[in-house]
């Protein structure tokens, strides 16, 4: 049977020296694990080579050369980690321990793989491979983890890098808060501001070479905190300094620089997978993930009738049914919603006990009918947790999608802008306990919506989302109280600006995450796709210079970064209108959200975040976007067969322009592209085109739901006014349309400064 030299001890435990105090060889980025593939395939085939009476010339010079090439590389390799060693003095012993060791490795693999000239390579004269087949195992073992032990040396670099980074921003923060003047403050937020790009480029490039998914997450988390957040800095800052009296504006910024330094030690953390004071990280378990273990356990039930207690299975039923009481206690929970869950919860409990029952009695005999019957018992109580999960998925999401919908026109934050300008204390006290009964329903919804997303990442962003609603809240009362009492400061208006934009663009953010929620619980998106990213040259292997990523300079970032927030507001945009359909099953429905979902994929992509890892990714999700806006002109075709004559030609000149849209799109995506240049130049190609094509399907939603209307085709298409129970805003004569927002982040001055630390950062 093939076995590999990492199987027992390999890579994932500590050798003789080095990292024996340290979390022993555990590799947890995908340069390092990546880096080292190659080595154990080559391994590998050397250990598992067939042992055959006759060898020939043919396999001999091939063994050989296997081993010469492991050796080779070898050599390179620890050349590259001698030359770290010497220009990082704290880690100059263990690295320099550790390249021997590899080297020494190598040359016994070397010299046990010398087997071409040999007459006869099993002769006791010479020890091979043939004849010390357990000398090959020990050094290849050797070799990979003194090779995995320079390349976790050498990624502790990377984190020293970030910690440095991260301590400057500190240090250059605890000036920002104490500056008095504006000339001073201007000076050193500039340098504020170049550190931080500098660190979001080097945890952007950590983010994505994280395994762990749940880590990943977290890290996009604090990394949007601090995104948001340096804008709230320079206008809080700006604004406490031009009013040094009002302590409400104190309240404002030191709430920021707060979140900010919150954020920055999260990212440590993660990086050093380290907790404060040894704490373990201890999330409470949602609903989903205890029912795919009490699941699992129940099923498990088939295979070993004695693998668990019943009090074990009682125990996690306990906790299950004690978290759905989040729902049945919630007061935004409906009256209908609450009563099913009660119900199955009920019902799961007495599904529960015929279980057990039937379990005991097929322990102590297994006979044809009691096993028969444990199967009905195990088919009845997962049925019955399914419809217990679904009964809290559809709860948690209506809620989001009727919150959602209710607070998208934002009425309380535009009062709190009229009211301040206008120095009304009173009305700002009214609007901003209006503002604090949103921020606790919203607030719920996250609570309720992290116990049926369905991944940990998702899980994650809910929590971020809850955070984000909690903090947020606060601030913008805060700031909208400083603008009361300075009506005329322009600062302070600018100031509430921000913080009523960063409201908004989470309340966005959350429309896009209920989508993803509810695509993983309907099957349309599974868990992350694993990618292996490649291995950086300079960091962990010098010989791989074709590998080397393309680094663009700050011209063509801040023109990807520009189309990806474009794309991001249209996606907006389209989703708002496919939800005022009421037929969410319409084709053109289904076509326009597919896209949608898509065109965020390659939003996500301008950042450096999301499924799309490489361009030849976002280069085949624009091929399969271009499918399904062709997919959907063919579904307008088929609509302006049943519309009426004057309507026709309107319909078919836009599907018509859809048809060459994506047609373009197409041939842009198959294009060949070779070096910088061209690779850049196909990107900004398949991101304009693809934004053409949603500005065009901006304007076929609500056209095709004005001529159903019209023609009265099919069920209609707008849905009714949602039920939602709560006094809406009125503000009367002081009711003003404010000017559109610019785009989703809040960004308005310091634009390039932003957009350079959020989008790109490890491409």
């Amino acid at each position: 049977m093939a076995t590999s030299p990492c199987s027992s001890s390999g890579v994932s435990s500590s050798s003789s020296s080095g990292l024996g105090a340290d979390a022993g060889l555990e590799i947890r980025t995908r340069s390092v694990e990546q880096t080292l593939v190659p080595l154990v395939s080559q391994i590998t085939t050397l250990i598992n080579h067939k042992d055959k009476p006759k060898r020939s010339d043919k396999t001999l010079q091939a063994i050989q050369r296997v081993g010469q090439a492991v050796n080779l590389a070898v050599g390179r390799f620890v050349t590259v980690g001698e030359a770290i060693a010497n220009e990082n003095h704290e880690l100059k012993e263990e690295m320099s321990v550790a390249c021997i060791e590899a080297r020494r490795a190598g040359e016994t693999i070397a010299q046990l793989t010398d087997v071409a000239s040999l007459d006869h390579p099993e002769s006791d004269s010479h020890i091979t491979i043939f004849t010390d087949k357990t000398g090959v195992v020990k050094a290849a073992r050797l070799l990979l983890s003194s090779v995995t032990k320079v390349l976790v040396l050498a990624d502790r670099i990377v984190i020293k890098q970030i910690i440095t980074s991260r301590n400057k921003v500190l240090a250059t923060m605890e000036q920002l808060e104490k500056v008095s003047s504006f000339q001073e403050f201007v000076q050193i937020f500039s340098q504020f501001g170049n550190e931080m790009v500098e660190f979001a480029h080097l945890t952007g490039d950590r983010q994505n070479d994280l395994k762990d998914e749940k880590k990943k997450a977290r890290m996009a988390a604090s990394r949007a905190v601090l995104e948001k957040c340096t804008m709230m800095l320079l206008t809080a800052s700006k604004t406490c300094l031009r009013h040094p009296d009002c302590e409400s504006a104190r309240i404002n910024k030191d709430g920021v620089f707060h979140r900010m330094r919150l954020a920055l030690e999260q990212v440590i953390e993660i990086v050093t997978d380290s907790r404060p004071n040894g704490e373990n990280e201890m999330a409470p378990i949602s609903i989903y993930s205890g029912i795919k273990e009490f699941k699992n356990k129940v099923e498990g039930l088939r295979e070993n009738l004695y693998f668990l207690s019943k009090e074990n299975l009682s125990t996690m039923l306990e906790v299950i049914l004690e978290h759905t009481e989040d729902f049945t206690d919630s007061a935004y929970t409906s009256h209908e919603h609450r009563e099913h869950i009660l119900e199955l919860s009920k019902q799961a409990k007495m599904e529960l006990e015929q279980l057990v029952s039937v379990w005991m009695q097929a322990q102590n005999q297994k006979t044809k009918d009691l096993m028969e019957d444990l199967e009905v018992a195990i088919l009845k109580t997962c049925q019955c947790m399914n419809e217990l999960k679904r009964e809290v998925h559809s709860a948690a999401t209506s809620l989001a999608a009727d919150l959602l919908k209710y607070h998208t026109d934002h009425m309380v934050l535009k009062a709190l802008k009229i009211t301040g300008v206008e120095g009304n204390l009173e009305a700002v006290a009214e609007y901003t306990c209006k503002l604090s009964e949103q921020k606790e329903q919203l607030v719920e919804m996250c609570r309720l919506l992290r116990h049926v997303s369905g991944t940990e990442p998702l899980e994650i962003t809910c929590i971020h989302a809850e955070d984000t609603f909690q903090v947020t809240g606060p601030q913008i009362i805060s700031a909208a109280e400083t603008l009361a009492l300075h009506p005329s400061s322009k600062i302070a208006k600018e100031n509430l600006e921000v913080f009523c934009e960063a409201w908004e663009s989470q309340l966005s953010d959350m429309s896009l995450l209920l989508r993803e929620i509810n695509d993983v619980f309907e099957g349309r998106r599974g868990e992350k796709r694993v990618y292996l990213s490649l291995p950086r040259p300079g960091k962990h292997n010098a010989n791989l210079k074709a590998l080397k990523p393309v680094k663009l300079d700050t011209e063509e970032q801040a023109k990807i970064a520009k189309l990806g927030l474009e794309l991001h507001l249209l996606t907006s945009d389209v989703d708002s209108e496919t939800e005022k359909w009421e037929d969410q099953e319409n084709e053109i429905v289904q076509h326009g959200q597919g896209m949608s979902s898509m065109a965020y994929s390659m939003y996500l992509f301008t950042r450096g975040e999301g499924l799309l890892k490489t361009t030849q990714d976002l280069f085949h999700q624009a091929e399969i976007f271009a499918t399904e806006g062709t997919k959907l002109a063919s579904a307008l075709h088929a609509l302006s067969d049943q519309v009426h004559d004057d309507d026709k030609p309107l319909l078919l000149l836009e599907a018509e322009k859809l048809i060459s849209m994506c047609k373009q799109l197409q041939i842009t995506a198959k294009a060949s592209a070779q070096g910088k240049s061209a690779t850049f130049t196909k990107v900004d190609a398949c991101i304009l085109k693809t934004r053409n094509v949603m500005t065009l399907l901006c304007q076929l939603l609500p056209l095709c739901c004005k001529l159903l209307r019209k023609n009265k085709v099919g069920n209609g298409c707008l849905k009714p006014a949602p039920p939602w129970k709560e006094d809406r805003i009125r503000t009367g004569t002081n009711a003003r349309t404010p000017e559109r927002r610019v785009d989703m982040f809040g960004i308005k001055s310091l634009e390039n400064h932003v957009t350079n630390m959020t989008f790109l950062e490890s491409k």
